[in-house]
């Protein structure tokens, strides 16, 4: 084996080590792939949070549009906020159960 072939196996050996030490500190290092899970997970969480107000945008466009076109339900959302009777009409107030 001439001095030649130990240099550049040794070259080659120590180019794979750099290597390995790169891909080991890419792979564990803090933008490895436990970030990125880490990151997948926080997007999921995100797009449920986004899902559910979505929903809740739709509950309240619908409710809004049937408050915009019934006076009936205009008139009772008044009464429930305000706490307003009409002529005739008695509250009765329910005690609540103690423990």
């Amino acid at each position: 084996m001439s001095r030649n072939d130990t240099f550049r196996r040794l070259g080659a050996f120590a180019g794979l080590a750099v290597l390995g030490a790169y891909m080991l500190f890419t792979l564990r290092g803090q933008h490895g792939v436990g970030a990125w899970q880490n990151q997948q997970k926080e997007i999921r969480t995100v797009q449920e949070q986004n899902a559910e107000l979505r929903r809740e945008i739709v509950e309240l466009q619908d409710r809004n549009r049937r408050l915009r076109e019934n006076p009936e339900e205009q008139d009772l959302e008044v009464r429930r906020r305000l706490n307003l009777l009409k002529k005739g009409e008695k509250r009765f107030v329910v005690p609540e159960k103690t423990k």
